[in-house]
């Protein structure tokens, strides 16, 4: 091989690598950030502010499942629909969320079947009537209706706060109330409350 050759093997070899480069960056880009980014542990003490948090969340979601578990009253894994929930406090909560990680523990635990709330009927009767109603699907293999379950139980609850502060010291307690109702018959069978107080020096 002359000098010419070998010169001509080297462009093509350095083309090769300079397009396989071009290519893995375009498969896989370098993302940068100006500021650093740390993972942190979600069960750490959230204590930025005296607002609302994830630790309080967490506080709420595991008193009430462990209350409502320890009472028994899940014999038989009845049916339980998620019913309001208000926000009564001056900030902004979205106590969808709490709710959310209530419901998950409770339905990890095995001893109760959840049935759609209000907000999530609409979906499920879309859902029905998709399948009975546009011809699209095999009528052996549609989901009947008239045939979902009932709750027997329904969960209602509220999240409030009183908020007092001077000129050096703001102090914040909040109270969630959860109350389990009998549908049928309209009674109160569980209810529990957690309180939380979290004070800031200004």
């Amino acid at each position: 091989m002359n000098t010419l050759q070998r010169k001509a093997l080297l462009l093509a070899l350095a083309a090769g690598t300079l397009a396989l480069a071009g290519c893995q960056n375009l498969s896989s880009p370098v993302i940068r950030f100006d500021r650093q980014v740390n993972y942190g542990d979600a069960k750490g003490v959230e204590l930025v502010t005296n607002e609302f948090g994830s630790t309080d969340l967490q506080m709420i979601a595991e008193k009430m499942t462990g209350s409502l578990l320890e009472t028994g009253i899940f014999q038989g894994r009845p049916t339980v629909t998620i019913s309001t929930v208000k926000n009564k406090t001056s900030e902004y909560i979205d106590t969808t969320n709490v709710m959310n990680s209530i419901q998950t523990a409770l339905v990890k635990s095995g001893k109760v079947r959840f049935v759609r709330s209000i907000n999530e009927m609409q979906a499920g009767v879309d859902e029905l009537q998709r399948q009975n109603q546009s011809g699209l699907y095999k009528q052996n293999s549609t989901a009947k209706i008239g045939q979902m379950t009932a709750a027997k139980y329904s969960m209602e609850g509220e999240l409030t706060s009183i908020v007092k502060q001077s000129a050096t010291t703001k102090d914040v307690f909040y109270k969630f109330t959860l109350k389990l109702f009998d549908v049928q018959e309209g009674t109160i069978e569980w209810q529990d409350e957690k309180e939380i107080r979290k004070t800031s020096s200004r």
